[in-house]
Order: structure tokens, then sequence, then C-alpha cells
């Protein structure tokens, strides 16, 4: 199957995690998530983690160079040989382009960024929600939710417009069931 360095976008909320567990299984390559490995350091209590924690609980992005230097460890990993759905990075310019030089560097490039759009309103209904379920701390505080729908647009939401002049992003709609979305999804990699 063609384009398997996909980049998964949208603000937090999205359904990101969730798309990104179908995908990963569809195109048979690994889901790097820095969510993930931000939560890992932080429930383990990490030197990582309690940096990483003191911007999350604020609702703030970890510092560029901190998620630049994980990623690129990440992707010089023999596992993403053919292909790799990148979730939660780049979340701002800088990153991009860091993003955009390690691929160079490896002497490869990236396929996709699937874009998944939701309103804030379904932004904030969802995170509430996933709160109770998941217990996660960063999705409980309405005020937190704000700052980070507020950090997403400010510095995440340029990449789009980073990626756009490459003919790369493919806008899904968010919302509907995981399977509806999904459907919307695989249209990416279909023929």
């Amino acid at each position: 199957m063609p384009g398997k360095n996909v980049l998964l976008f949208g603000p937090p909320g999205a359904g990101k995690g969730t798309q990104a567990a179908k995908l990963r299984d569809l195109l048979a390559v690994p889901h790097i998530s820095t969510g993930d490995m931000f939560r890992y350091h932080i429930k383990n209590n990490t030197e990582l983690g309690l940096t990483a924690r003191s911007y999350t609980d604020k609702g703030k992005l970890v510092p560029d160079d901190v998620t630049i230097a994980m990623v690129k460890d990440r992707l010089t990993r023999a596992d993403v040989k053919n292909g790799f759905l990148l979730d939660g990075f780049p979340r701002s310019l800088p990153q991009a382009e860091a993003l955009d030089r390690m691929l160079s560097a490896l002497g490869i490039g990236l396929d996709h960024v699937v874009n998944i759009a939701i309103t804030d309103e379904e932004i904030t209904k969802r995170l509430l929600k996933r709160a109770t379920i998941e217990g996660r701390a960063d999705d409980a505080d309405a005020q937190v939710i704000l700052n980070r729908i507020a950090t997403y647009k400010s510095q995440s939401e340029p990449c789009l417009a980073y990626y756009r002049p490459k003919g790369i992003v493919r806008d899904i709609v968010g919302t509907g069931t995981i399977e509806e979305v999904f459907e919307r999804v695989m249209k990416v990699f279909a023929g």
C-alpha cells in the first residue's frame, strides 16, 4: 500500500488516538504518539515526565527541544522502515520544520497529513467525557480545555498552512461514529 508515512493531525479530542489504532492496523506501520510517550513518562514520574507535567497541567505544549529529540530518536528505529503513523507531532511550525529536516536526513518523505477536524464545542464535550472515563487531569478542567484549544489554534493549526502547499493535507470531518470517521480516513488510502 503506497503512502505509508503519515502524520495524523487535529485538535485535542478529535479522535486521533482512536483512529490511529485502526489506521495502524490498516497500514501495518507503527503508531508513534508523542502524547502516549509523555503520558508514560508522567505516570512513571521520570525527569521528562515531571518537566512535561509542568506544562500539560496548564494546557500548554511541552517545549520543542524535548519533543523533537524524543521524536528524532523514535524515527531512527528499524520498525519505521516501511512507514509510520505520527500522532501529536508536529505541534508547532518549528517542530514541522524539524520533522522535515529529520525525514530528509533519513531519506524519506511525508506522504499524507490526515487532518481530523471538529468544532470547539465538540472538543470540549469529548474531553470532559474522556476525563470521566480515563481519569485524565488535562481533560477535567474547562479552563484548561479552553487553554488547550487556544494553544492548538495559535501554535499547531499553522502547521496545516505549512503542509498545504505540498499537496499532502487530507481534511476529514471528525464528527460521527468512530466507524464513520474511519471510513472517511480510509478513503485517503484507497487507490
